[in-house]
């Protein structure tokens, strides 16, 4: 049985959160475990982070290392793990244009996930207008799974329906030219359904580095502590006293996404496990700054080897640029051979194909 080749990724606009972790990064270090992989490629995706930043391009500049020193510092091994800047593999673009002639317009601007993007970001006001690049992105992202043949890809619930049409591509290609060269992938998401959309400490739906909701994964000790301090919780938990509501506060959807079962032995021994603690809260008799504290606990355990990990690395940043030139120039190969290939399948290897040549030199 062949092993698996995995693909994915994250936009270079910001520092990555707690949000970020229990959605896709822990997932990436139990693939990582695993090891039942051929290939591990994580992509910094900064080529499609200038679809709608375009105009900030230093924003993309300034986060490509903070976003290395994110994955370094979560325990993602270079030895086990390529990673590699999008824009440098020029094969990934190329892809993108056989790939357009294959999708309709109208079938990108149906996509879910591109439909809610261009709301959130205003591209659907007659003014501003949607931009090529970012109704495109459902092809972009087709082509760089297909050019490192993944056949796992671990996403968020919300891209979902982008994975769903890179595997409309993928079949519609093979068809067409009558070939297997591009491989099918399969989605694999969060099992625990709260880690799918982890929301901002302020309440909002998610968490999100423009709404300033987040805890980073670089946040210091006293940045933690405030943040989580300022939650919101039941607003009709006024006085201990009172009955608390847990669905939908806050603080327990966080406990439900970090908190383990040894952690009430280590930090809150009064109760067995979250369960019960959730069943004292609804019965009133249980503060806030109660389980604060003790979310707070748990979060520290979680965040502090990763802050000596990244002072590791923010000490040896050229040792950090150097993993990533190295999965680049690597990537840069893998991808070229694929694109050869599909080149190969349309027909339009003409320098390269001996039989085109001999054709020629025979017609003429």
């Amino acid at each position: 049985m062949s092993k698996n080749i995995i693909l994915t990724g994250d936009r270079p606009t910001g520092k990555l959160h707690i949000g970020h972790y229990v959605g896709s990064l822990k997932q990436r270090l139990l693939l990582q475990e695993k090891n039942n992989f051929a290939e591990f490629y994580i992509m910094i995706a900064d080529t499609q982070a200038l679809t709608d930043n375009y105009g900030t391009p230093q924003k993309i500049r300034d986060n490509i290392i903070e976003l290395m020193l994110d994955y370094l510092s979560i325990g993602l091994d270079p030895k086990k793990i390529t990673f590699f800047v999008q824009s440098e593999i020029s094969a990934l673009p190329e892809l993108t244009t056989y790939y357009m002639n294959l999708v309709t317009l109208s079938r990108l601007l149906r996509n879910p996930t591109v439909k809610s993007e261009i709301q959130l970001r205003g591209f659907d006001n007659e003014k501003k207008g949607i931009p090529v690049g970012f109704a495109n992105y459902p092809i972009s992202q087709a082509a760089d799974i297909t050019a490192f043949k993944a056949n796992i890809v671990p996403v968020g619930e919300d891209q979902l329906p982008m994975l769903e049409q890179t595997r409309e591509i993928v079949k519609s290609f093979n068809t067409i030219y009558n070939t297997n060269v591009l491989v099918m992938p399969e989605s694999i998401i969060p099992e625990n359904k709260v880690c799918c959309r982890l929301p901002g400490t302020d309440g909002n739906a998610k968490m999100s580095k423009s709404l300033n909701n987040c805890i980073y994964l670089s946040d210091d000790k006293e940045t933690v502590k405030n943040k989580i301090r300022s939650m919101y919780t039941d607003p009709n938990h006024i006085k201990i006293t009172d009955p608390g509501k847990v669905e939908g506060n806050k603080v327990f959807t966080y406990l439900d996404a970090f908190c383990k079962e040894e952690d009430f032995a280590k930090y809150l021994p009064e109760y067995k496990d979250l369960d019960e603690l959730k069943e004292h809260y609804r019965k009133g008799g249980l503060g806030d700054i109660k389980i604060k504290q003790f979310l707070n606990n748990i979060m520290e355990e979680f965040l502090e080897p990763i802050r000596e990990r990244r002072k590791y690395y923010e000490e040896r940043i050229p040792e950090v640029i150097d993993i990533l030139k190295t999965g680049t120039l690597k990537a840069k190969e893998v991808a070229n051979s694929t694109l050869n290939e599909v080149k190969d399948a349309i027909g339009i290897n003409y320098l390269n194909d001996n039989n085109f040549i001999k054709e020629q030199i025979e017609k003429y």
